[in-house]
């Protein structure tokens, strides 16, 4: 079933405070009070918000880190990027395996439309690591020799790739998954009451400190040289989950005279060409939440919708360009998710 807004503007996760003061919120109580830290890492910023009696600002930067040095394909010291060098001494840790296995059953599930293997595309579209100047049609099917996780395996603890030339980048899964990484850290001192927001990726948990569900904006699905980037368009009431958005309106390159969206499909080596300009994602957990909205994204509403009402736990949000109307979005939901967006 579809749920249409014919007004509808959205896109991609926008991490939004809504109370008053932004660093502690003090109560008369003997209630602890809610801590803000914030912070830098994998190429983008973090906040988190959570009720406790002092701050762990340093404990979180160095789950990070540690979180950094496994999965980051932009550290040269990660376990991925000896994986990728076929660095035959490494040994994946617990971080590299998790998500690796986790891979393994979204790509299964999407039939391919998630899949980290895509990396060698990724970068000759110029959005890697590994930064590629373009790619030519007939490039495409040698680089589609390099992708899918057919083709890796893990083995007795160590990366096994039938060609070596096979890379991985787990980007559009590991920050959903440091999410999660950092929740389980607030979770195990008991922390009740959390926000973590990863480069618009988020886990909550409880209340915000006015009491209520956490509450999430959404902003306006157009590109920043229209300058009205960041304009909140709507709010998520969410008190447990993640939450994840992908979208092809901001991150984007020009070649050939043409703009080129960022998301790549791993089936047809090619950069995704639908009306689809932003789908969040609400899932258990944020891996999840983070590894659909890319799917969801290659695969396009319809599709998408049909396998979101296939796979439990899964809600989403999707923006899509109006035809014949530029000015006009489309605002397509399951039915789920009608309950958490005011």
């Amino acid at each position: 079933m579809r749920y249409i807004n014919q007004r509808g503007y959205v896109a991609s996760l926008l991490f939004l405070l809504v109370f008053g003061t932004v660093s502690v919120y003090r109560s008369c109580s003997s209630r602890p009070v809610y801590q803000y830290d914030e912070g830098f890492i994998f190429g983008t910023v973090y906040h988190m918000t959570y009720r406790h009696d002092t701050g762990l600002q340093t404990d979180i930067a160095d789950l990070l880190q540690r979180f950094d040095r496994s999965l980051s394909p932009f550290n040269p010291a990660s376990v991925i990027s000896a994986v990728n060098n076929n660095d035959t001494a490494v040994v994946p840790d617990d971080y590299f395996r998790t998500v690796f296995r986790r891979a393994e059953e979204i790509c299964a599930a999407t039939g391919g439309a998630f899949d980290p293997t895509v990396s060698p595309l990724i970068n000759a579209w110029g959005f890697g690591f590994a930064q590629g100047g373009g790619v030519m049609p007939a490039d495409i099917d040698s680089l589609l020799l390099l992708v899918g996780m057919d083709k890796i395996s893990l083995a007795d603890g160590r990366i096994v790739k039938t060609d070596p030339r096979l890379t991985l980048n787990f980007s559009a899964i590991a920050k959903g998954y440091a999410c999660d990484v950092v929740a389980a850290f607030l979770a195990e001192r008991g922390i009740e009451d959390f926000l973590v927001e990863i480069g618009g990726e988020v886990v909550v948990r409880g209340h915000n400190p006015q009491g209520d569900a956490w509450q999430i904006g959404i902003d306006r699905p157009v590109p920043d040289e229209a300058g009205t980037a960041g304009r909140i368009e709507g709010i998520v009431s969410l008190s447990e989950g993640g939450m994840a958005t992908s979208g092809n309106y901001r991150n984007y390159r020009y070649a050939e005279g043409r703009r080129v969206a960022h998301t790549i499909d791993p089936v047809s080596g090619y950069p995704v060409e639908h009306s689809l300009l932003s789908v969040t994602v609400v899932a258990p957990d944020c891996m999840t939440a983070d590894a659909y909205a890319t799917a969801f994204m290659v695969l396009g509403t319809d599709r998408a919708l049909q396998l979101a009402a296939d796979t439990p736990g899964l809600e989403a949000f999707f923006i899509c360009a109006a035809e014949c109307d530029t000015t006009r979005y489309d605002i397509v939901m399951t039915p789920g998710m009608a309950r958490y967006v005011k």
